[in-house]
């Protein structure tokens, strides 16, 4: 398009010469002329003057032809103009472009550069890597052994858990009366710290080992009082035991050492904190029928005088108990046992050792008593006139001998009675629809079925316990809360004095009234308080344990004693 408008522009430009030339010859030629010829020059004229319109018109056209064409000219003009800056634009970006290129093509030649040093470096690391790899494969062995060491001692620990308590006790006794001369209030502090472990030996064995504080001498207590000027207090062994439970016979279960007791029992015969010795072994059976849920027999070899020269002195028994369900609601463990004491006048009879008592007294010279080393409650001399010797071989009751008891004509001691523990336990747990608060109730009925009469007293065998505890509530969650009463009597042969409860009024021959109510302040925090309301139960009878300026024949005042404790365990 752009050659088609130069072309009409040079056509014009050649015909206007061409025009102008023609007009002034036809001036010129008018100007000459002679008068006849005007008339035809007129005519001509007036023919000249039609193509010179039509020459106008053809001019306008190109005229208009011309703005047109200069109207395209202009645009063209403006779109070379902006070709131009489109250029421009293109030319500095390929500037850009250039000055990019020979900038990365410095970097290409420092990167070469760098990359050249780095295979030296690559070279050096690739040495060094290899000789870390013999070594990190020499550590890995002996990470993987250390790792296999380590495991096989975890798995070990695994096996076993620790456990333990500490307890914090206040305690006060009360025992006034009208005309009591030697009726104090005792206060003290008492401490009780327990610590063992136990747990899977193998698959078949388990065992345990366990310390406590308390006197050696006392096996009824692991209390230490705050006293004697600030002294360490002793810690022992409490238990160790090993127990044959075969993974494949699940029914059965044998256990030798001095161990918790396996069967089920109450303080009337052993103290809570007492631990016997020797072995017991155990057949048990589960059900499941709508009742029955478990059937449970046992023997047990209690061991607790060994003589070299002589008979030593246990205990043998055995126990038969089951599990019923009644309903949804009511859950019963009805117990029976037989346990019968062989050489039971070894008690009588204990050594300085056993006693930690002297064995000479201020009468026999030389002058005494002696001290012995070692911890103890004493000898158990009984009431004033029992004949029983202050100084051992003694005997040994850590909490008082309340049994009868006599002097033979070499100035031995006995007991008048013999000791066959028969001995019934019923153990009710009631769900009253409140899950915190179930109904506990146990009875028990025990009778010595060894037991004499005691001597030159109208009264018949001494020879039965009668025991009863109800409580509402349980300590197993935080916030739990228990409260609870037990009552008992309990006649002066019905059990050994040595053993049974060491916090009530008296061993045995007592009336014993106790109210109780323990709260779980965290998951391992308990807080209780416990009120022992007792006195002796029959003051005509030898050793009953009588309150000063109390008589045989008169009735002993209650004796109150109040336990506040806080318990922490784990």
């Amino acid at each position: 398009m752009k050659i088609t408008v130069l072309f009409r522009w040079c056509a014009i430009l050649l015909l206007c010469p061409t025009l102008l030339a023609q007009s002034t010859q036809t001036g010129s030629t008018t100007g000459t002329t002679s008068a006849p010829a005007r008339t035809s020059r007129k005519k001509r004229a007036t023919v000249s003057a039609g193509d010179v319109q039509s020459l106008r018109d053809a001019l306008a056209a190109q005229q208009q032809q011309i703005q047109q064409q200069q109207q395209i000219l202009e645009e063209l003009r403006t779109e070379l103009k902006n070709r131009d800056a489109s250029g421009q634009q293109a030319q500095q970006q390929a500037q850009q472009a250039q000055s990019s290129a020979t900038a990365a093509q410095e970097k290409a030649t420092a990167a070469e550069s760098a990359a050249n040093e780095q295979k030296d470096t690559v070279a050096k690391l690739q040495t060094d890597v290899a000789d870390v790899k013999t070594n990190l494969v020499s550590t890995v062995q002996t990470t993987q052994d250390g790792q296999k060491r380590i495991s096989a001692v975890e798995s070990l620990l695994g096996r076993f858990r620790f456990t333990g308590d500490m307890r914090v006790r206040g305690e006060s006794f009360f025992q006034d009366y009208s005309g009591c001369t030697g009726c104090f209030d005792r206060n003290r502090a008492r401490l009780r710290a327990r610590f063992g472990v136990e747990g899977s030996l193998n698959d078949d064995f388990q065992g345990g080992f366990f310390l406590a504080t308390g006197s050696q001498g006392d096996p009824t207590t692991t209390n230490e009082t705050f006293t004697n000027a600030f002294d360490r207090k002793t810690i022992a062994v409490d238990r160790g035991y090993i127990t044959y439970n075969p993974l494949n016979h699940k029914w059965l279960s044998l256990t030798g050492g001095k161990f918790a007791y396996p069967w089920n029992r109450t303080p009337v015969t052993f103290d809570s904190d007492l631990n016997p010795e020797g072995f017991d072994e155990k057949l048990s059976f589960d059900f499941h029928g709508p009742f029955l849920q478990n059937v449970t027999v046992q023997g047990m070899q209690l061991l607790f005088n060994e003589v070299s020269k002589g008979p030593d002195s246990f205990a043998a028994g055995g126990q038969i108990s089951s599990k019923w369900n009644i309903g949804h609601f009511w859950t019963m463990t009805p117990s029976a046992t037989i346990l019968n004491w062989h050489n039971a006048d070894a008690l009588l009879q204990a050594s300085a050792f056993a006693v930690a008592a002297p064995t000479t007294g201020s009468t026999t010279p030389p002058l005494g008593p002696f001290p012995v080393p070692g911890e103890g409650p004493g000898c158990a001399t009984g009431s004033k006139g029992s004949g029983l010797p202050a100084f051992a071989p003694c005997a040994f009751a850590p909490n008082g001998i309340t049994n009868a008891t006599r002097i033979d004509s070499k100035g031995v001691p006995h007991f008048i009675s013999q000791f066959l523990y028969a001995d019934a336990i019923l153990n009710n747990t009631f769900q009253t629809g409140m899950k915190r608060l179930p109904l506990n109730l146990v009875l028990e009925f025990l009778d010595n079925l060894n037991a004499n009469g005691p001597l030159n007293v109208g009264v018949g065998k001494q020879s039965k316990a009668y025991g009863g505890d109800i409580s509402l509530g349980q300590t197993k969650d935080k916030n739990d809360v228990q409260f609870g009463y037990a009552y008992l009597r309990q006649e002066q042969d019905s059990v050994l004095a040595a053993f049974n409860e060491s916090d009530q009024r008296a061993p045995t021959n007592v009336l014993q009234h106790k109210g109780y109510v323990n709260w779980k302040l965290r998951k391992n925090v308990t807080a209780g308080y416990t009120l022992w309301v007792g006195r002796t139960l029959n003051s005509n009878l030898a050793n009953a344990a009588l309150a000063s300026g109390i008589k045989p024949g008169q009735v002993e005042p209650y004796l109150k004693r109040m336990q506040f404790d806080l318990i922490y365990s784990f």
